[in-house]
């Protein structure tokens, strides 16, 4: 999400902004000596599972045929923007066919030692995966960049981005004649059960905390269509909603904390009520009894490839 204190999106993103206070997964935590700012890697690890049951599978066949259409000496290179720990590649990596060479980028050299440790080693028929890092400023790339690209990928990205960052992304693709997977990005709908009055209100300020600024937030996902749309690539979307339960009670704890923290944060009078009611809702999550869908949506965008190919 694009908030330091939302836990939903985001925290793959790599995207600076303020340093925060506290360290509850999900928030950036700023290093007083070195004033690099980092998110947590132990959010990532938590919600990997989820990530990995919400992503849209139906978005990778059409994704396979243009892979196929477009060959590379050498295999697949495949950028990941925002990479974080690297979930990312190690949910696509094994779902994709051929050599696979990885480039992650992120601003923080501290996810990027996470990514590389744990990064995928094979690919769906076997053959190699390696990956590369690349540290900087992601809002900024350009076709020139994306030279030789199979694949630009990202999870939980586009939400913390501008309109102009997102216009930027998708004429950098269209230039390189780059298909583009964009997972994960929040688009601003919760269903809490059983339902509680304050859930709406919650919803409400926690939305208009991820629009501050110029940042999108649950826009994002419009924005990307059209961006995209406006560089004649033909763009898919399809949900991929968190579905959590009683298996996923930790993961909801802390999505709990981040989701109420943040509305707080953005409506200060809130937080009189907001504090009962996350700990009413605490103790249903840890008596098994909520069920939570946080809504997100996935992105596949195919640009007209470069050169006339396939």
């Amino acid at each position: 999400m694009s908030t330091a204190t939302t836990p939903t999106s985001g925290p793959d993103s790599g995207i600076p902004e303020e340093k925060v206070r506290t360290g509850v997964p999900g928030q950036r935590v700023g290093d007083p000596d070195t004033e690099e700012v980092r998110y947590a890697p132990q959010w990532l690890q938590l919600r990997e599972p989820a990530d990995a049951a919400a992503r849209a599978a139906d978005l990778l066949d059409p994704l396979r045929i243009r892979l196929a259409n477009r060959p590379v000496r050498g295999g697949l290179a495949i950028h990941d923007l925002g990479c974080g720990t690297g979930s990312m590649g190690r949910w696509l990596a094994p779902r994709l066919d051929g050599a696979q060479h990885w480039i992650l980028h992120d601003r923080d050299p501290y996810l990027l030692h996470f990514a590389v440790v744990g990064a995928p080693k094979a690919a769906a028929d076997g053959s190699h995966v390696d990956v590369t890092t690349q540290r900087g400023d992601i809002g900024r790339l350009t076709a020139d960049a994306l030279a030789g690209a199979s694949l630009v990928t990202a999870s939980a990205l586009l939400d913390v981005l501008t309109a102009e960052e997102i216009d930027r992304l998708a004429a950098a693709c269209a230039g390189a004649g780059v298909p583009a997977l964009l997972t994960l990005s929040v688009a601003g709908r919760v269903d809490l059960t059983p339902a509680d009055p304050m859930d709406a209100e919650i919803a409400e300020a926690f939305n208009a905390h991820q629009r501050r600024g110029e940042l999108l937030g649950p826009d994002a996902i419009t924005a990307a269509c059209e961006a995209f749309a406006r560089h004649d690539a033909t763009v898919r979307v399809h949900p991929s909603p968190w579905r959590l339960g009683p298996d996923e009670a930790e993961l909801t704890a802390e999505w709990l904390r981040g989701w109420v923290g943040a509305a707080v944060e953005q409506r200060p009078e809130l937080a009189e009520r907001a504090e009962a009611y996350l700990e009413s809702r605490l103790a249903a999550c840890a008596a098994g009894e909520l069920r939570v869908v946080v809504h997100h949506s996935d992105v596949l965008a195919l640009p007209h490839p470069v050169g006339g190919a396939a």
